[in-house]
């Protein structure tokens, strides 16, 4: 556990006690906090019950306390939280910056921090598998799924490798990384945000951490992150600001797990981070052709009789198939679920790589009718329905693809539950 001396005599009121919020509280006892701590969910209030104080900081006197320390998953732009923290003159915090806070107490170190809209697991994955492989103590957490407190320090001269969502950036004020990332950016969460502008200016946030040499990192495919990318570099200087070419980038065809034009973007920012932190070609190069890739993201579940099966189940919208089905050239799609939108324009220009569509969930039959003018389309409902149709008929060299361009909520209980599904139908075949 990851814990630090700074939080002791302190008083923190903490609001949602899923993965990173239990860690958050079970990090600021061990440094001698005291907490105040609430979930709505009755397990996971009696996970802390024998180290805080339960009741609902909405309803309590937050005189003395020093911040009120917030679950990602809290919409702090439409929750009372929010005027709460206002009306007690406290700040809304994360887990990620009681890390920050927890920095100067730990042995020497760099931290990468990773965002954009999408590719930031798998570029997360990456750069940690290239550093683990060039012999670095290391350390992945954030919105991957590992809560970073939870995680026992490094040693001197370790790197801790941290995926950021524009959630956890929006209740950071103080984490300056190392190496901070932005991919991509396209429409996302604009629920959770003023207009598309301040999704993006969430992103940008991170960057303004930075305060002396740290790298700057953008990915170069889309005018948004290079504008983001023109304002960064106007004030931090082309010395520590970057913007990579994947087009530079050779050997893709080598590396198996790392296919399509989207992951050349990932290869092309996980390179410029590395190499940022002293690790060179000679080293990552080979580490690239030994990454596994991360589960339900073009992940290579099988292969049978020359044909392969890939499970990107996590591919939740349009923006995220597209570059999935330009990865293969023969491609036996299989796509629906929970439609977000009601068109799949992101996915138009690849279509040619499509020999034939296989619809599935609730999209099945606007993703018929939308599909039909294009390419052969087989209306199947049920996953299994389709891993078989598409299994038959398959050839060698074909890639029969889960890549849902929906959520999973229709038939799934989430995107993960949905590539179990699909692995296993496929290794029942």
């Amino acid at each position: 556990m990851i814990t630090s001396p700074a939080f002791k005599d302190r008083k923190y009121a903490i609001l949602g006690l899923a993965r990173s919020g239990l860690s958050a509280a079970r990090s600021l006892v061990a440094g001698g906090a005291q907490i105040l701590a609430w979930d709505n969910d009755e397990g996971a209030r009696a996970k802390v019950a024998d180290i805080a104080t339960i009741a609902d900081p909405l309803l309590s006197d937050l005189s003395g306390y020093d911040a009120i320390v917030v679950s990602p998953g809290v919409p702090i732009n439409r929750h009372p939280i929010a005027e709460k923290a206002q009306e007690e003159g406290l700040s809304l915090i994360g887990d990620m910056e009681l890390f920050a806070m927890a920095r100067p107490n730990l042995p020497p170190h760099r931290v990468v921090g990773i965002t954009g809209t999408n590719g930031k697991s798998t570029t997360t994955a990456l750069v940690h598998h290239v550093l683990e492989s060039a012999g670095l103590p290391v350390r992945m957490g954030g919105n991957i799924g590992l809560p970073i407190l939870s995680q026992a320090p490094l040693p001197s001269g370790g790197v801790y490798v941290l995926e950021l969502s524009s959630y956890q950036i929006d209740i950071m004020h103080t984490l300056a990384c190392d190496a901070a990332a932005l991919i991509n950016l396209s429409p996302d969460h604009l629920d959770r945000y003023d207009g598309y502008e301040g999704y993006m200016a969430s992103k940008a946030r991170l960057f303004e951490m930075q305060t002396g040499h740290e790298t700057s990192v953008f990915g170069k495919g889309d005018t948004d992150t290079e504008r983001v990318y023109r304002d960064v570099l106007t004030r931090r200087g082309a010395e520590f600001v970057h913007l990579v070419d994947p087009q530079s980038v050779s050997g893709q065809e080598e590396w198996p797990s790392l296919q399509g034009p989207h992951n050349l973007q990932n290869i092309a920012v996980a390179i410029a981070i590395v190499e940022s932190l002293g690790v060179t070609e000679a080293q990552w190069r080979p580490a690239m052709r030994t990454f596994k890739g991360l589960a339900h993201r073009m992940e290579v579940v099988a292969e049978r009789n020359g044909v392969l099966f890939i499970n990107d189940s996590k591919a939740t919208n349009g923006a995220s198939t597209a570059p999935a089905l330009a990865a293969y050239p023969r491609v036996h799609w299989i796509v629906g679920g929970l439609p977000k939108t009601d068109n799949l324009d992101e996915c138009i220009p690849n279509f040619g790589h499509v020999v034939k569509a296989y619809t599935i969930g609730e999209a099945g039959p606007l993703f018929h009718e939308l599909l039909s003018p294009h390419l052969p389309v087989e209306r199947s409902e049920m996953m299994g329905t389709a891993v078989h149709s598409a299994a038959a008929q398959a050839q060698p060299g074909d890639v029969i693809m889960l890549s849902p361009a929906c959520a999973s909520f229709d038939q799934f209980k989430d995107f993960e539950a949905r590539g179990d599904a699909f692995r296993a139908i496929v290794e029942a075949l």
